[in-house]
């Protein structure tokens, strides 16, 4: 490509906005990201009191780690399944494309699973344990989310955010033995967010120290998923409007101007929020079903002008 010297203003002028178009539009490189989990069956602490669950976990936590990579990256994978567990585990990655009698087959205690798979699809999408009986490995803790940014990057359709937060709401079923009450939806006590009960929710939750934040006016990007058992969730944001909602996080898939969306059981959206940028205001991100809200699914984002600058940026999306 070559690139000529232009003395006139306007010349130069449309010659940068020329080169920078070019460049713009050549494809970023795929490359492969490496993957390693561990399954851990251990106690975590599923609510600010400090209660704790005999869990089923990638790496120990619930959820598990965010999984990011560009679309048309191969994904190199590797679990671990400890000797030490009692249990058989997997990964079902909803962004792949393979075998699931293969890939996605269980691993016993004491032994590891390798696979490869190309992100062809942009979005924002949900993994699990399938292992037998799967409602109870993904109820008990095994889940987390793949993201698959889009590989012309930011645009005018998907523009770059200010800050971007994790969200995944899962149900909790106290008996962690009673895999029949998960299927049937029986007993249920509580929604997660990532892994507690009203996790960012200090108005219903005294015992709560962490809220989302932002400045005014900040555009901020959820990763929702809804890996939830039984319901699907209704997405709203109180005192707000969605500005976009990208379905399956494709910014292809854009809906503007949305109260309140539907996210399916095992799915995952991209919800944009902006706030007022000449006042602080506050909102709460529920589960409008009710019955979950006051279970739990409540989010406190607050945009306030001395909004803490690592939250939601830097990769500090999956607020612990």
């Amino acid at each position: 490509m070559s690139i000529k010297i232009f003395t006139h203003p306007a010349k130069f002028a449309v010659a940068a906005i020329s080169v920078l178009t070019v460049l713009a539009a050549e494809p970023i490189a795929a490359k492969t990201v490496k993957v390693t989990m561990t399954a851990k069956e251990a106690n975590v602490v599923i609510d600010n009191k400090g209660t704790e669950y005999p869990a089923w976990t990638y790496d120990g936590k619930i959820p598990g780690p965010v999984v990011r990579v560009t679309e048309g990256d191969t994904v190199d994978f590797t679990l671990n399944n400890p000797k030490e567990n009692k249990e058989s585990h997997s990964m079902d990655f909803h962004a792949a494309i393979v075998d699931v009698l293969k890939e996605f087959s269980e691993v016993k205690p004491g032994e590891s699973k390798h696979f490869t798979f190309v992100a062809n699809h942009p979005g924002v999408y949900m993994y699990h344990c399938g292992a037998a009986t799967m409602a109870q490995h993904i109820a008990r803790g095994m889940y987390g989310i793949i993201i698959v940014d889009p590989k012309n990057g930011y645009s005018n359709a998907y523009p770059k955010p200010d800050r971007e937060y994790v969200l995944i709401q899962s149900q909790y079923f106290p008996n962690a033995k009673d895999k029949d009450a998960m299927i049937e939806d029986r007993g249920w006590a509580g929604s997660l967010i990532n892994g507690k009960i009203f996790h960012y929710d200090p108005v219903h939750d005294e015992n709560a120290s962490l809220t989302l934040q932002s400045k005014p006016g900040e555009r901020v990007r959820i990763f929702f998923v809804n890996a939830n058992i039984n319901h699907p969730v209704a997405f709203h944001p109180i005192a707000g409007i969605w500005d976009r909602v990208y379905i399956n996080g494709n910014p292809q898939n854009t809906l503007y101007g949305i109260q309140t969306r539907n996210v399916p059981i095992a799915s995952a959206d991209t919800f944009d929020l902006v706030s007022p940028a000449d006042h602080p205001t506050n909102n709460a991100i529920v589960d409008h079903t009710m019955g979950a809200a006051m279970r739990g699914a409540i989010t406190v984002l607050m945009n306030m002008p001395d909004a803490d600058p690592k939250l939601g940026t830097n990769g500090n999306i999956l607020i612990r």
